[in-house]
């Protein structure tokens, strides 16, 4: 290995998840390393605009269904030219992205996960992940949680593809000369590889993670936290605090703006409904204390909010955290709700379960994160937190000690 340490990081197309991985890349170039970013093509502005060099790619996550096998494998070829030509002594692979962890094997180069989520594998005595749901509080509450499991897991939605992909995946691993691997369900994830068992790095806030018996080579770095440059928008005029409703990038954002509007257009707030989607308009009415955007810089708005309205995106929940922002969480999906629940448990914010959104319940519980003052203390206290462990600095650190090590 040369003097200059030279690591690959590779990404999903979704926000939430490049972005954590532009906040490794720019850490990891100051600490002077040469870094490549492998994203699909939408993002390679993003990338470049960091001065990063990215190799851009649409297969990295492959379709969840019978062309699999054939479509992870020619994902996994193409990218293999790629790493000889780049000969990284690490590639950083984000969890959801199956086929960058199959091509750095093929080539005998090391594999890390990057995680930007809290940590979704299972542990004994806590509840099943997807749920959503809060741990226990006492020993004779994990020793429920333990008896409990096994019922809840076998009545959880479980697909055909999602049974499929262990096989999937040694298929595929056959088709690239790779020895099968047996390891338990829950650490081969539906996006199709197991996680690195060198180094996993779970890049959330460590005050959202329930406490368990880490893995030796498991890290919660705080959050790699990065955000695009955008112009300035012109927020609600007036003095009542500023509540940012964030939708998601992926869910639909329409019923969460629809329903705060709804809830909200005669309390005493300012409104800012980010549609988190680049050129969609809004074709709804829209309240006298409210203006809608269809995107937004965290930066600019975070700071001068009071409370975020969110469906649970991960990405969005750490950063409003790292500002001192308690949050309203109303999910949608499962990841969601295990993201709200966290920040339930850790007293930042509440979760209103999608099922019970409507304007009245939504209406009660912005009041109630606006007035009791804990929450926001507890944002408060997470924030001064994050200003002094910076997630992506830590990440870097490790990455460069995995590589050499």
């Amino acid at each position: 290995m040369g003097a200059t340490l030279r690591v690959m990081v590779a990404c999903a197309e979704f926000a939430g998840h490049v972005y954590p991985a532009i906040a490794l890349a720019r850490a990891l170039r100051t600490r002077g390393c040469e870094v490549l970013v492998q994203t699909c093509g939408r993002f390679r502005d993003a990338v470049e605009e960091m001065e990063l060099r990215c190799a851009a790619s649409e297969e990295l996550f492959p379709a969840q269904d019978g062309a699999w096998v054939d479509r992870a494998v020619r994902s996994a070829q193409s990218l293999i030219p790629v790493i000889e030509d780049f000969r990284p002594d690490v590639v950083v692979s984000d969890v959801v992205v199956a086929t960058p962890p199959l091509a750095a094997e093929a080539v005998g180069v090391k594999h890390a996960t990057l995680m930007p989520t809290v940590y979704p594998l299972p542990s004994p005595g806590l509840p099943a992940h997807p749920l959503g749901l809060l741990p226990a509080r006492t020993p004779l509450g994990k020793l429920a949680w333990r008896a409990v499991n096994p019922a809840i897991k076998a009545v959880l939605p479980n697909p055909r593809w999602l049974r499929t992909v262990p096989v999937w995946l040694n298929a595929a691993r056959a088709e690239l000369g790779l020895a099968p691997i047996k390891r338990p369900y829950g650490e081969i994830r539906s996006y199709g590889h197991p996680v690195s068992e060198g180094l996993v790095m779970v890049a959330t806030f460590p005050q959202l993670e329930y406490p368990r018996r880490w893995p030796p080579h498991v890290h919660v770095t705080g959050p790699m936290l990065f955000d695009r440059p955008h112009p300035e928008v012109g927020l609600p005029g007036g003095e009542g605090p500023l509540v940012l409703v964030a939708a998601s990038t992926v869910e639909d954002p329409e019923a969460l703006v629809r329903t705060s509007f709804e809830a909200l257009a005669e309390e005493p707030v300012r409104l800012l409904a980010n549609m988190s989607r680049k050129g969609e308009p809004w074709y709804g009415e829209i309240p006298e204390n409210a203006v809608v955007v269809d995107w937004v810089s965290y930066a600019q708005v975070m700071p001068r909010a009071s409370m975020v309205v969110n469906p649970g995106a991960h990405g969005t929940v750490v950063r409003a955290l790292s500002y001192g922002v308690p949050v309203l969480a109303s999910p949608a999906v499962a990841d969601q709700a295990v993201t709200g629940a966290r920040v339930a448990w850790a007293g930042a914010g509440l979760m209103l379960p999608r099922r019970l959104l409507g304007p009245r319940a939504l209406r009660s519980a912005v009041r109630r994160v606006l007035t009791e003052q804990r929450f926001a203390a507890r944002a408060s206290a997470i924030a001064t937190w994050s200003r002094k462990n910076d997630g992506a600095e830590r990440g870097s650190e490790l990455v460069e000690r995995y590589a050499r090590g």
